[in-house]
C-alpha cells in the first residue's frame, strides 16, 4: 500500500531497516544452518549466514555500480521464512503438509514479508517495494513459465501476483540475482569452515576437489607450519576471492553483451546477467557434491535431522488435532477454520519457531526423551 516516504531513507533502505528490524530476523538467530544451534557458538546460524550473504551482496553490487541498499534488502529477507532445523524441518513440514500445497521456505519467506509480520498499525507485513518483494520471490531465477519447468506457483504468491503482476516468468533484476549468487558463495565456502571444525571431513580430503585442494595446497607451502585454523581461513578467504572475482568478470561481460539500458531492460534479455564462468559453475558443482556426500549425508547430520524432522512432524499433528495447543491469538484465529486453512496457519507457527522452541514444545506435549535433545549427537 502507499504510504508517506522516509525524509531520511530511501525506499531500498527503509526496506532493509524493516527487515532488520522484524521479528523473524531476530529469530534467525536461533535456527539452524547445517547445525543445530545447540552443538556450539561458533557454527553459522541462520542469522550469522544471512549478514554474510548480505555483507558479500552488497560488496559485489557496488563493483558492479548496482544499488547496494537493495541487494542487501534481498540477501537479508532470503531466509525469513526457513522453520526450525534448517531443510530437515522444511522436508518435515513439506511433508506433513503435502494434502495441503505443501511448504516452501520461499513462499514462506513471501508469507513473513506480506502477512505474518504483524508490527505496522497501518498493514500486515511489512509493505516492501516492489522491487524488494520481486527480488525476494524470483532470487533463484523464474518461478513460472518453461524456465520454472512445470512447478506451479505458491498460492500466497499467485495471490499476490495477481493484484501486483512480478513477473514471475521472467529473471529478477541485478540485485536479486547478486543476493542469490551471495548466498552460494557464502555457504558453500562457511560450510567448508564448519564440516571442518566439526570434523565431518579432514583437510587432506579436500585434496581432490577442484580449486579447494589446489589453493588450500598453495596457502599450506605458502606457509609452511602454519597452524590449522589460520591455513584453514586463509584457503577460505582466497576461495571467496576467487568466486567474487570470478563473477565480477563474467557478469561484466553479459553486461556488455546484453548492454542493458535500464532495469526492465535487464529483465527482457531473458538470462540471467549475474553468473559464474563456465569454469567456476564447474567447481562451484564440484564443491557442492563434496559438501552434498561429505558433509549433509555424515551420520552425524542425518541422525540429527532424523530427530529434527520427527519434532515438526509430531508438532504439525498435535495443533491440527487440537488447536487449543496453540496459544492465544493463533488458537483464536483457528476457531471455525477448514481443514485446509487451519493446516497452513499451523504451518506458518511451526515455521516461526526457532530450534530450541520448537523442541521445548516437543517436550511439553509428547514428554521428556532424547528424541527432544539434538544435543545427544555430540
Amino acid at each position: 500500500m502507499a504510504e508517506p516516504e522516509s525524509r531520511t531513507r530511501t525506499l531500498f533502505q527503509r526496506d532493509r531497516d524493516r527487515v532488520i528490524h522484524s521479528t523473524a530476523f531476530r529469530r534467525l538467530q536461533y535456527k539452524t544452518q547445517v547445525f543445530v544451534s545447540h552443538e556450539g557458538d561458533h557454527y553459522r546460524t541462520r542469522l550469522t549466514h544471512t549478514l554474510e550473504v548480505a555483507q558479500i551482496a552488497r560488496s559485489l553490487a557496488r563493483a558492479l555500480d548496482l544499488d547496494e541498499d537493495l541487494a542487501e534488502a534481498v540477501a537479508l529477507a532470503h531466509d525469513l521464512g526457513h522453520p526450525p532445523f534448517g531443510h530437515a524441518g522444511e522436508d518435515a513440514l513439506n511433508q506433513a503438509m503435502a494434502p495441503y500445497g505443501g511448504f516452501d521456505h520461499n513462499e514462506q519467506t513471501f508469507r513473513v514479508l506480506t502477512l505474518l509480520e504483524r508490527r505496522y498499525a497501518g498493514f500486515d507485513g511489512l509493505n516492501l517495494t516492489w522491487e524488494t518483494l520481486e527480488g525476494v520471490v524470483k532470487h533463484n531465477g523464474p518461478i513460472a513459465g518453461p524456465e520454472a519447468g512445470k512447478h506451479e506457483v505458491p498460492s500466497s504468491i499467485a495471490a499476490f501476483d495477481a493484484e501486483f503482476p512480478l513477473g514471475l516468468d521472467g529473471h529478477a533484476g541485478a540485485e536479486a540475482q547478486v543476493a542469490a549468487l551471495a548466498d552460494d558463495i557464502a555457504y558453500n565456502n562457511h560450510d567448508i569452515d564448519d564440516g571442518l571444525r566439526a570434523d565431518l571431513f579432514a583437510l587432506e580430503d579436500l585434496n581432490d576437489v577442484p580449486m579447494v585442494g589446489p589453493v588450500f595446497g598453495e596457502v599450506a607451502a605458502h606457509y609452511p607450519g602454519l597452524e590449522r585454523p589460520r591455513l584453514i581461513h586463509e584457503s577460505i578467504r582466497r576461495l571467496m576471492t576467487h568466486m567474487v572475482e570470478d563473477l565480477l568478470a563474467e557478469t561484466r561481460r553479459r553486461l556488455d553483451r546484453g548492454h542493458p539500458k535500464d532495469a526492465a531492460a535487464l529483465r527482457a534479455l531473458g538470462y540471467p546477467v549475474v553468473a559464474f564462468s563456465a569454469p567456476m559453475s564447474e567447481n562451484h558443482r564440484a564443491l557442492k557434491a563434496f559438501l552434498f556426500a561429505r558433509m549433509y549425508r555424515h551420520e552425524r547430520v542425518k541422525r540429527m535431522t532424523a530427530k529434527a524432522r520427527r519434532i515438526v512432524c509430531d508438532l504439525f499433528g498435535a495443533y491440527l488435532e487440537r488447536i487449543e495447543r496453540l496459544p492465544g491469538e493463533w488458537h483464536e484465529t483457528a476457531r471455525g477454520m477448514a481443514e485446509d486453512d487451519l493446516a497452513r496457519l499451523v504451518a506458518d507457527y511451526i515455521a516461526g519457531m526457532t530450534d530450541r522452541f520448537a523442541m521445548d514444545e516437543h517436550r511439553a506435549i509428547f514428554g521428556t526423551g532424547n528424541l527432544t535433545d539434538l544435543r545427544s549427537n555430540l
